[in-house]
């Protein structure tokens, strides 16, 4: 790990109701149960699905290219998942043959189509609620 990249995705955290600013800060920082920003990479930075529409693809694609591994916490899958399609990543997650996705909770049960309506029952949008389209084998590797 001392020669990779990483990028720590905290989005899920902000959709699930047991999780707060200060958790999503502990998973970053590497204080949470599962720490995986505290392991001594290279580089680690910050990558937030939510703002990534706002700021525009040709800022934020070479990040996510140029990072050996992405960190993808726990919290609401289907919200997850949600913000993956919103933000362009999961469009962009097949062409990354080399990134390794490394997810916890909800940060891994993403990666399983067609699993956002029985996470969700009900609580989101139809459109955060369909098959991602993608599976684990297509978009990286574990």
């Amino acid at each position: 790990m001392a020669e990779a990249s990483a990028l720590c995705i905290p989005t899920a955290e902000y959709g699930h109701p047991w999780c707060t600013p200060a958790s999503a800060w502990r998973f970053v920082a590497g204080h949470s149960p599962a720490p995986m920003c505290d392991l001594g990479w290279r580089s680690l930075g910050l990558l937030e699905l939510t703002a990534l529409p706002s700021i525009g693809a040709e800022r934020w694609v070479p990040w996510v290219q140029e990072a050996d591994a992405l960190l993808v916490d726990g919290g609401d899958a289907a919200y997850l998942g949600h913000w993956l399609r919103q933000s362009g990543l999961a469009e962009l997650l097949p062409s990354l043959a080399s990134t390794v996705w490394v997810g916890v909770s909800a940060g891994s049960m993403v990666m399983a189509p067609g699993l956002g309506r029985r996470l969700s029952a009900g609580r989101r949008p139809a459109r955060a609620t369909r098959r991602w389209g993608w599976s684990i084998s297509r978009s990286s590797r574990t």
